[in-house]
């Protein structure tokens, strides 16, 4: 079964999750935006083998200590999707606005698409590309473990901004109702920022999503 534990790193408290398999110890950390040294603390606490980086999308906050953790462990770089490629190469650009340390862009060891599937021992997620907040955004789905790391795309009661370059509000709007809403009410995400939730608590109470007629 995927286990996972969520950590607040940067400035912009942005949650930071380490993933891994119960049966291996295999290891996944998605977004890792910054603070790696408590990063590898924890992971070394948890005494699991971290094996591969997963990316939601590139703003600095999830993506800023991509390139150096990937360099300090060997450790491969998957997604997000090709969409973000722009965000990626003004990572630099991005340290320097938002006061953030240097950080340097990366060519990601394999690009994601819609439809994809990501592995982890013996877990493997579904990749549901995303877009609206990014261009490239993508979401990790675990229907065994009911989990959905979401990044940006959605939060407890609001939705991703898209007033960044490449966002878009009805596309983000389609994405969350098209892409998320079947993975099941009942399935619980884990945001880029905040407290988790459920789909089915969003579609009755977001303001931005909320279904009338659930």
């Amino acid at each position: 079964m995927l286990q996972y534990q969520t950590i607040p790193v940067t400035p912009f408290a942005q949650n930071c999750s380490i993933v891994w398999c119960d049966e291996t110890r295999k290891a996944a950390i998605i977004d890792p935006g910054g603070d790696l040294d408590t990063l590898q603390k924890t992971v070394g606490k948890l005494g699991i083998t971290l094996e591969q980086i997963w990316l939601t999308h590139a703003h600095i906050d999830h993506a800023g200590g991509t390139a150096e953790l990937a360099e300090r462990l060997n450790l491969p770089i998957v997604g997000p999707h090709t969409g973000d490629q722009f965000w990626i190469d003004r990572l630099a650009d991005q340290s320097r606005m938002f006061n953030f340390p240097l950080s340097r862009p990366f060519t990601p060891t394999r690009w994601l698409n819609d439809g994809d599937t990501v592995s982890i021992g013996n877990s493997t997620l579904n990749v549901r590309h995303c877009p609206g907040h990014t261009p490239g955004h993508v979401v990790f789905h675990s229907p065994e473990a009911k989990r959905a790391f979401v990044g940006d795309v959605l939060f407890a009661g609001s939705i991703g901004r898209t007033d960044f370059p490449g966002g878009d509000f009805d596309t983000l709007i389609d994405s969350i109702k098209q892409r998320l809403w079947p993975m099941g009410n009942d399935t619980v995400f884990i945001p880029g920022h905040g407290p988790e939730s459920s789909f089915g608590e969003e579609r009755k109470r977001n303001p931005y999503v909320r279904d009338l007629q659930f």
